[in-house]
């Protein structure tokens, strides 16, 4: 038999490797390895397998008319695919290339060791444009292109041969049942699954991108005019080129092409960065930077958890937290404001608060994560640092507080006057409202300007080592198109 093997590209629709895999004309299994690793890495939360758990209920639901169905195997990979080799010879092992934490390399490559010695030839695609073992940035872009505008590879499910896998290695490997929690859905997370993201892509490119552009910076209003695919394109209910595709053709006849025309452009981001972890993935542990290796930073747990429970005394910092513990989402702007205020104003170090915040995103993607993360936090050299400052950031962009009071209820009836700085509220307000800084809700843990003056001190004088100088041309020379940034 051959193997299919489902790993962050949960579709059925543009599959390379699967349409490959029912091209062979091979008898196939279909199956979804539940990596007890996986599961337990602190980077990965339920709601991260409550999304999985849905996107493939979603797939069998759509395989049962082919009499097809993608197996969920509960165990490492390699001890499986030995299990299966022993009772049926598999000859072919399909699947797409991904970049991933050092514990799915570690993997692959253990993978990659097994199949040579079992003689089974295991055929990777590549991956939304992203290229292994890329040396330069060189022709990238037109190598971007020339696949996001290729055709689509829709399989041709009338060529499906069904292998059934042994019960006894069926039962060994089935597990536990799952926990209840993935399969419930919870709140105001996004539903996971291919007809989920077709809804979210059409609804978005018909109605919401009108709102785009005004709304991609605000934390209230980007959760209806942004595209709200990212959690879609990170698990692989679609493809990077659908979404490109699909935004071309609304385009021509759009009554808004200009943000459309900025959110394609944004597609072309989203690769970029996951090429940049794909050609020097010690970004997960390590500066990208090493000119930054000697910079100290603080270990003041109470700062930590303070940024971590939404509780720093600045109230579009902790609503973005509260939100973002609850939906799984805030937008851009807010994840780099939230960033910064860890690694900037309150110097902490970017991996513990990068490992924090996956756990948080629903649209984990590790590729975008760590190359995003090094770039807020100022460490990579080679970006103008942004210090954000999230007073003047409250006022821009929830200028009447709607978003701070929906989840920050300690400040609901605090008047707008003093809602974005409650702690400048005069005694007698206090008196007359009953709300008390530092007791109602907290005093600011720190006070801006300060730590911000000795956050750009700090940055500055490691961005002049010699070292860090070195580091920034290799970076450049490494991650970047001849002529431009990307």
């Amino acid at each position: 038999m051959n193997i299919f093997w489902f790993k962050r590209d949960l579709r059925l629709r543009d599959h390379e490797p699967l349409t490959r895999a029912l091209d062979a004309g091979k008898p196939l299994l279909l199956v979804y390895f539940l990596e007890p690793s996986l599961v337990a890495d602190p980077h990965y939360d339920v709601r991260h397998w409550r999304f999985v758990y849905q996107s493939l209920l979603d797939l069998n639901r759509q395989l049962k008319s082919y009499g097809a169905q993608i197996l969920i195997l509960q165990s490492e990979v390699v001890p499986a695919l030995e299990a299966i080799h022993r009772h049926h010879k598999i000859e072919t092992l399909f699947s797409h290339e991904e970049t991933g934490l050092k514990i799915t390399y570690d993997r692959d490559q253990a993978v990659a060791r097994f199949c040579k010695k079992a003689g089974i030839d295991w055929q990777e695609s590549q991956s939304n444009g992203v290229i292994r073992g890329l040396p330069n940035r060189d022709d990238w872009v037109q190598r971007w292109q020339q696949q996001m505008n290729a055709p689509q590879q829709n399989p041709d499910w009338s060529r499906y041969l069904l292998a059934e896998l042994d019960p006894k290695v069926f039962w060994k490997f089935r597990g536990k049942p799952l926990p209840k929690s993935w399969a419930v859905q919870a709140g105001e997370f996004q539903v996971g699954g291919e007809a989920a993201a077709q809804r979210t892509l059409k609804s978005f490119l018909i109605e919401r991108a009108e709102f785009y552009l005004d709304s991609i910076s605000k934390p209230l209003e980007s959760r209806r005019g942004c595209s709200r695919l990212s959690p879609y394109l990170a698990w692989g209910n679609l493809s990077v080129r659908q979404v490109y595709q699909a935004t071309r053709t609304v385009q021509r006849t759009s009554h808004f092409q200009g943000q459309l025309r900025q959110f394609a452009s944004r597609l072309r981001w989203h690769c970029h960065f996951i090429q940049k972890f794909e050609s020097e993935d010690r970004m997960e542990f390590e500066h990208i930077n090493q000119g930054f290796d000697s910079m100290v930073f603080s270990e003041n747990e109470a700062h930590f958890l303070a940024w971590a429970e939404g509780r720093t005394g600045y109230p579009l910092v902790d609503a973005c937290v509260r939100c973002l513990t609850a939906t799984g989402y805030v937008n851009f702007r807010m994840r780099a404001m939230l960033v910064s205020f860890l690694t900037h104003l309150l110097n902490q170090h970017w991996k513990r608060g990068a490992v924090h915040l996956a756990k948080l995103f629903t649209d984990w993607e590790p590729g975008i994560h760590y190359a995003q993360f090094q770039m807020q936090a100022g460490v990579t050299g080679t970006n103008t640092l942004r210090v954000y400052n999230p007073v003047k950031q409250s006022y821009d962009h929830d200028p009447d507080g709607i978003f701070i009071r929906d989840w920050v209820p300690e400040l609901r009836d605090v008047h707008p006057a003093y809602l974005h700085e409650p702690w400048k509220m005069p005694p007698l307000e206090r008196e007359m409202t009953g709300f008390y800084p530092g007791e109602n809700y907290p005093a600011p843990i720190l006070e801006l300007q300060t730590a911000a003056r000795a956050a750009k001190k700090r940055h500055d004088r490691q961005r002049a080592t010699e070292l860090a100088q070195t580091e920034n041309a290799r970076i450049l020379a490494t991650h970047t198109v001849p002529g431009r940034l990307l």
